[in-house]
C-alpha cells in the first residue's frame, strides 16, 4: 500500500489533476492521495490558501469579505469547467465558504484556520469528483471521520497519538481515498492546521498510519537537489537521502519537503520517495532510515534568511547556576520557540524566527532579561540567514570546517557565527542575508566542484 501526497503546483488546473488521476490509475498500490489546496498556475497567480487568507482578514477587519470570496469561488469554477463537474459541487462549495466566513470570529486563529483548511477540503472534494467521473473508483475522505485528531494549537498544530489508531482502519477500506492534507480536527471539533505546507505532514501521519510500504511525495521537480537550482542550477541531484539528512535540509530552506512530516515517517520506518508530477518516470529521491556514505562525503547545503539573534553578556555567567535555564523560561513564557543557543562562558546567543520577535515584543522580552537576569549588555541583530552543511559521511572527519570557513574567506562572506549538531552530520553558519546567495556559491564550489 502506498499513499502519494500532490502539492499545490499538481493540482493547480484541470491538466495538472488529469496527470494525478494517470499517476493514480497506474499504480493500484496507490490507494491514499492527499491533495494540497491549488497551487499558482503562473508567476503571476495567486495560491488558493492566500485567497482564502485574504477572506479570513478581510472579514476579522471590517466584517465583509465578498470580494475575496469571489476570487475563491471563481478559481473552482475554472476548474469545475475544466473538468466537466456537475455546477452542485461548485454551489455546494460556495455555500460552505459562506458559512465559514460567517462563523464564530472571537477567536482570530481558530476562524482563520477554519478559511485556510477550506482550499485542502474543497479540492479533495474536486478530485474525487473527477476520478470518478474517469471511471476510478474513488472517495472522498473527511479528516473528522477518519479520526486525523490534533492538538489545540491553530496554525501550529502537531497530531495526537490517539489519532494512529484510527486512521490505521483507512487501510481496510476498498477504493482509492481522496483525503484532504494541512488540517484536523481538536478533540472539541475545531479545524486546526499543520504549519504552512502541512499537507507533507497529513502524508507522513497517514503512510505512518496505514503502514505503508512507501510514502510518495509528489511536487514540482525531478528530485531533492544538493542546492538551490535558483542559486545554482546546474545543482546536483541526490538520489539517496537519511532521514537525519532529509530533516536537517529541510529545516533550513529545502522547500521541496516538509521538515516536520519526516518525523512521523521516521518512527514508523517508511521510507519516502520525492517525484515529480509532471515527469513521473523520473527516479527522484528516496528517503531511507540508513545509506552507505563515505568518509568526509557532504551530501546537500541549505540555507534560509528570516532570523535574528539575541545575544547578551553577563561577567562570570558560566558561574551562576540556571541562567540558561531562566532565560530560556523567560522566552517559554513569552510564546517564543529558539532555533540554536551557541553559548561562551560569559555570553550566550539564541538564534530566534524574526516574525516570532516582534518589536514590542522584543522591547518587552529585553527589558524581563535585563531586569530578571540582570545581564551586562543585550542586543538583537536581525537580517540573519542560516546555512546548513549536512552529511551523514561528515561524522569524525577532520578538516571540513576548515574546508568551509576557507570558502567562505574566497568568497568574501564574513561568518557571524557558527554551530555543529551534536549528531555531527552537520554544521550550521550564520552569515548576513546579504550574503547569503553568495555564500551557498562558496560552499557548493568547495564541496562539489
Amino acid at each position: 500500500m502506498k499513499v502519494a501526497k500532490f502539492g499545490g503546483t499538481s493540482l493547480a488546473d484541470a491538466g495538472q489533476i488529469m496527470k494525478v488521476l494517470e499517476i493514480a490509475k497506474a499504480d493500484a498500490d496507490r490507494r491514499i492521495i492527499v491533495v494540497s489546496a491549488p497551487g499558482k498556475r503562473s508567476k503571476e497567480d495567486i495560491k488558493v490558501t492566500d485567497l482564502l487568507i485574504s477572506c479570513a482578514q478581510a472579514m476579522l477587519k471590517s466584517g465583509k469579505a465578498d470580494e475575496e470570496l469571489g476570487r475563491v469561488v471563481a478559481r473552482f469554477a475554472d476548474i469545475q469547467k475544466e473538468l466537466g463537474l456537475s455546477v452542485h459541487l461548485l454551489a455546494e462549495i460556495e455555500k460552505d465558504l459562506r458559512e465559514r466566513l460567517a462563523g464564530d470570529r472571537t477567536h482570530a486563529a481558530l476562524f482563520t484556520d477554519s478559511i485556510k483548511a477550506a482550499g485542502e477540503d474543497y479540492s479533495a472534494r474536486f478530485v474525487a469528483a473527477a476520478f470518478t467521473a474517469k471511471g476510478l473508483k474513488a472517495e472522498y475522505v473527511s479528516p473528522r471521520d477518519a479520526g486525523m485528531l490534533l492538538s489545540d494549537e491553530p496554525g501550529n498544530a502537531q497530531v495526537l497519538d490517539e489519532a494512529y489508531p484510527k486512521l490505521a482502519k483507512l487501510r481496510d477500506r476498498q477504493g482509492v481515498m481522496i483525503f484532504p492534507g494541512f488540517f484536523g480536527y481538536t478533540k472539541k471539533g475545531k479545524v486546526v492546521t499543520f504549519p504552512r505546507g502541512g499537507s507533507d505532514i497529513t502524508g507522513a501521519i497517514l503512510a505512518a498510519a496505514v503502514k505503508a510500504d512507501v510514502y510518495e511525495n509528489f511536487t514540482d521537480v525531478d528530485s531533492v537537489y544538493a542546492v538551490d537550482p535558483r542559486i545554482i542550477p546546474e545543482a546536483k541531484a541526490i538520489e539517496l537521502l537519511t532521514y537525519r539528512e532529509m530533516r536537517e535540509l529541510s529545516y533550513a530552506g529545502f522547500g521541496v519537503f516538509h521538515d516536520e512530516a519526516v518525523v512521523p515517517a521516521v518512527k514508523a520506518g517508511v521510507p519516502i520517495c520525492i517525484k515529480n508530477t509532471n515527469r513521473e518516470s523520473a527516479h527522484g529521491t528516496m528517503i531511507v532510515p540508513e545509506r552507505p556514505y563515505t568518509a568526509g562525503g557532504v551530501v546537500g547545503i541549505s540555507s534560509s534568511d528570516g532570523f535574528c539573534t539575541l545575544f547578551l553578556s553577563k561577567y562570570l555567567m558560566n558561574r551562576e547556576i540556571g541562567f540558561g535555564r531562566r532565560l530560556l523560561q523567560i522566552l517559554e513564557e513569552e510564546g517564543l520557540s529558539y532555533e540554536h543557543a551557541p553559548s561562551g562562558i560569559d555570553n550566550t546567543s539564541v538564534i530566534l524566527r524574526n516574525d516570532q520577535l516582534t518589536d514590542a515584543k522584543e522591547k518587552h522580552v529585553v527589558g524581563r532579561i535585563q531586569k530578571e537576569l540582570n545581564a551586562d549588555d543585550i542586543e538583537v541583530e536581525r537580517g540573519l540567514a542560516l546555512i546548513m552543511v549536512v552529511g551523514e559521511g561528515m561524522r569524525y572527519t577532520v578538516g571540513l570546517a576548515a574546508k568551509a570557513t576557507h570558502a567562505f574567506a574566497e568568497g568574501g562572506v564574513n561568518i557571524e557565527m557558527m554551530n555543529q549538531g551534536s549528531s555531527e552530520i552537520s554544521m550550521m553558519f550564520g552569515v548576513k542575508e546579504v550574503d547569503r546567495k553568495r555564500a551557498v556559491k562558496a560552499l557548493y564550489g568547495a564541496f562539489f566542484g
